[in-house]
């Protein structure tokens, strides 16, 4: 797999400018539309076991590989990855979904969430704090232990506002991000069996996705 996607994102890489884009506007489409189709593959597996995901489109979930570059000091006009995110209402549905990162030497399975506004993130504590054993339990689920070894994210030094400090898990409430991630090589993600293992870690997340769904769903 990736065979188009992973030359052009290096040759980015090296050439990150608006004439070498255009000069090769030919090797970028070829790229794109290899990266649509597995993205396309994915949204129809993981849709089997997850409904919201199911009706969705490449468009839907697929970043655009022009950066914002208004408030960085980095000018480099394109991103030197894909990225697509899978969750109800597409990538800017503000729900906990799957994420795909295609990135020479840098590529990645993810899932969860990622920096929720205030109000969310107080929910998704919340939820976490009345239903500790549930979410402990997800955690540790073999399936998904097989794919992520815990949260990766931020977490604050003290127990968030509105929670004990006394509380067995506050770990588990510190965070500012609830995010699971794998890393991937990109030999392996060159290999065909590699959908399958993307299909089958997203498959280990739609508990902890639900979980953190069903928070969000009772916040907005």
């Amino acid at each position: 797999m990736f065979e188009k996607t992973f030359p052009f994102l290096k040759a980015i890489r090296s050439n990150n400018n608006r004439d070498w884009y255009h000069a090769n506007k030919d090797m970028y489409n070829e790229a794109k539309l290899e990266f649509e189709h597995i993205t396309e593959l994915l949204i129809n597996e993981t849709g089997k076991f997850d409904q919201d995901i199911r009706g969705l489109l490449p468009k839907d979930c697929i970043f655009r590989i022009f950066r914002d570059v208004r408030f960085s000091s980095d000018k480099s006009p394109y991103k030197s990855n894909f990225g697509a995110y899978f969750c109800k209402g597409g990538k800017k549905g503000g729900f906990s979904g799957y994420y795909l990162h295609i990135e020479p030497d840098s590529s990645f399975i993810a899932g969860g969430i990622y920096l929720p506004p205030s109000p969310i993130l107080k929910a998704i504590r919340e939820d976490i704090y009345e239903h500790i054993d549930e979410f402990k339990e997800i955690l540790a689920e073999p399936a998904f232990k097989k794919h992520f070894v815990g949260i990766s994210a931020d977490s604050l030094k003290t127990a968030p506002k509105g929670f004990s400090k006394d509380f067995p898990d506050i770990g588990l409430l510190k965070y500012t991000s609830y995010t699971v991630m794998k890393s991937k090589k990109d030999k392996e993600l060159m290999d065909i069996k590699a959908l399958t293992e993307i299909i089958e870690a997203f498959h280990s997340l739609y508990r902890f996705n639900k979980f953190i769904n069903e928070a969000i769903s009772k916040a907005l």
